[in-house]
């Protein structure tokens, strides 16, 4: 099929990527809807505070968590600035390389994380998890990873590739 000379998709496939399509552009505004209702936290603002909370120490440079996220560092800064003014987030010079920031995340955004923790994955379970076979879910697992794999990597998301990734939430 990867070979084939047609350009076209055919009806199978088209089926199939109109729901690809459809997923990429509703699910984001579905995940974020409920953060926004209940915690006032976009989804982009909770994995923000979420990458931070899982990493040592509540610290990453804003370049890796610009990574994580697949965010733009002009996009996360102007973020992190938001979240800094609500006291989650303090930012600092790397100790390592005064040159670079760090994002720490603040013992409120810790708070602010947990709190918001429960709703996110409510939504996922309602959206995604809940709906899914347990072999369905392997199988989406798998799909999703042949995908990403296929995806141009400049080094964002290339956490999100690693066996690390798959390791649950404490």
């Amino acid at each position: 099929m990867c070979g084939d000379s047609n350009p076209w998709l055919d009806a199978t496939q088209q089926r199939a990527w109109r729901r690809v399509a459809a997923v990429i552009q509703l699910l984001p505004g579905a995940l974020d809807a409920p953060l926004q209702r209940e915690t006032q936290l976009s989804l982009f603002s909770y994995m923000v505070l979420a990458m931070l909370s899982e990493a040592p120490g509540h610290t990453r440079r804003m370049t890796d968590l610009a990574s994580l996220t697949n965010a733009s560092l002009s996009r996360l800064s102007h973020v992190v600035r938001r979240l800094e003014a609500a006291g989650w987030v303090s930012r600092q010079p790397s100790p390592d390389d005064r040159r670079a920031t760090q994002a720490v995340l603040t013992p409120a955004g810790w708070d602010k994380v947990v709190d918001a923790a429960p709703v996110h994955a409510r939504s996922v379970r309602e959206l995604i998890i809940d709906r899914l076979s347990d072999e369905q879910l392997a199988q989406f697992a798998e799909v999703c990873q042949i995908i990403l794999d296929a995806l141009p990597c400049d080094d964002r998301l290339t956490a999100l590739r690693s066996p690390l990734a798959d390791r649950a939430a404490p």
